[in-house]
């Protein structure tokens, strides 16, 4: 696939999505939804890692309201159903550690697109608003399943209602994402972190991804059940040969992955 509103690159394990619409501050249109939900599917296959980080001075604005004509036109269950839907789980169901290094402004659509991934990584400049009120709307792509699963539901339903920006330290703070690091050092920051997962063990992390997912489903005997049966496929892997091998030799051990 051609990519006009994404760049994608694939370097030492890290497949890389760039939003590629600086001009417009990263906003969503359709031809966007798809290519990232394309290039998100692909590292699956491509790479150790994901990170998914924006051009320019923004994140992701949200959706582009000029989008397809009338914004009071749209078919917004529709465009939840066909378009965000499917970008959503393909980061979501990604099936190597995702990141997102949100480099600005993460609003609306944007916001959510960030908490898709597994670890947020934002530059102390960054902010995140779940401004759909603001438009007489409900949080989407997502928004009300991680809000409330990150930090809770007092918090995810002031964020909702008042539709306030919430820096990347308070952000932080919250549990709503992983680190907020100065912007001097987030570029850094983010490589370092995606270098890291990519050197890592993928299977684990494959598993470590499912165990912490179904934790919120599962009462406490069925996820001992399924720590069990995941520790039981993770101790049969190369992988783990070699981090005992490299624990017992005091060296970094040197994982295979897939």
């Amino acid at each position: 696939m051609e990519y006009k509103t994404i760049k994608y690159d694939v370097t030492d394990g890290v497949a890389t999505i760039t939003l590629d619409r600086g001009t417009v501050m990263n906003a969503l249109n359709s031809q966007m939804r798809a290519e990232i939900a394309h290039a998100a599917q692909a590292a699956g296959g491509d790479a150790r890692v994901l990170v998914i980080t924006g051009d320019g001075r923004a994140f992701c604005s949200g959706q582009d309201l000029s989008d397809g004509g009338s914004a009071s036109n749209m078919d917004l269950e529709r465009t939840l159903r066909d378009e965000y839907g499917p970008m959503v789980r393909a980061i979501y169901d990604c099936p190597v550690p995702t990141i997102c290094a949100v480099n600005g402004a993460a609003a609306g659509a944007g916001a959510n697109l960030a908490l898709a991934a597994d670890v947020v990584i934002a530059c102390e400049s960054a902010y995140f608003m779940q401004a759909f009120s603001r438009i007489g709307l409900i949080p989407d792509a997502g928004g009300t399943y991680w809000m409330t699963r990150t930090m809770g539901m007092a918090k995810a339903m002031g964020a909702a209602l008042f539709a306030d920006k919430i820096s990347a330290r308070q952000a932080d703070e919250w549990g709503l994402i992983w680190e907020a690091v100065p912007d001097a050092e987030f570029e850094a920051v983010w490589k370092a972190r995606a270098k890291q997962l990519a050197t890592g063990p993928t299977e684990a992390y494959k598993h470590i991804k499912t165990s912490i997912r179904e934790s919120f489903n599962n009462t406490i005997e069925e996820q001992l059940n399924l720590e069990g049966k995941l520790q039981g496929v993770c101790g049969k892997t190369r992988d783990f040969q070699e981090g005992v091998v490299a624990f017992l030799e005091k060296r970094h051990a040197k994982f295979e992955g897939r």
